[in-house]
């Protein structure tokens, strides 16, 4: 018997002109528009129980919300769930917080990543390059786009990978305040399935 395993879902907000982040690693862009900073529930993978971020995503949502400081809005934000950091360097961790520290290649970290979600889902919450690695290894099913109305000069690119038109199919586009919510399924290298109608 086959177990079940959740989706692997790349979930973030994005500028038109596709930065996750400017120069200086911030996010006060996504912030200043209306409701950026406070995103409806349904703007969250609804069944994830894993998060995955790598470390310049982590260290900013530290610093932004003084979790060192402020340990009780961790559990406020994420719960209980396991946070998977990428990352090379010792970073600190918010009392109560369950952060795993990983390194290496996304196929070695891959396997206690899925025990730790179970058959739910795991939300790579950021990079993108991050995103563009588990992309690389097979293991990314759906790109979830918050596109804000906002461009940068620079920064953090979305993905930055080249994909093209028959590995990505549209399931659902639609008006969510001022960002326009766009999901993706990705589809395996190979694969001829178009089928489906995108969702309202």
């Amino acid at each position: 018997m086959v177990e079940a395993m959740g989706r692997i879902i790349f979930d973030t907000a994005t500028t038109l002109n596709g930065w996750i982040a400017d120069e200086q690693q911030s996010l006060d862009w996504l912030f200043a528009v209306e409701n950026g900073g406070e995103p409806s529930e349904d703007q969250y993978p609804a069944d994830a129980t894993v998060l995955v971020e790598g470390s310049h995503t982590y260290e900013w949502v530290l610093r932004q919300e003084q979790l060192l400081g402020n340990p009780e809005k961790w559990q406020q934000y994420y719960g209980a769930k396991p946070t998977f950091v990428f990352t090379s360097r010792e970073l600190a961790v918010p009392a109560g917080a369950d952060v795993r520290f990983v390194s290496g290649a996304i196929e070695e970290a891959l396997p206690a990543i899925r025990e730790a979600a179970g058959d739910g889902d795991i939300w790579v919450m950021g990079g993108g390059e991050l995103a563009g690695q588990f992309l690389d290894a097979g293991a990314l099913d759906r790109i979830a786009l918050s596109l804000a109305p906002v461009a940068l000069t620079g920064g953090a690119p979305l993905l930055p990978r080249r994909i093209e038109s028959d590995r990505l199919r549209l399931v659902a586009a639609h008006a969510q305040g001022q960002f326009a919510r766009v999901v993706y399924d990705v589809l395996p290298l190979g694969s001829s399935d178009r089928t489906g109608a995108p969702e309202d």
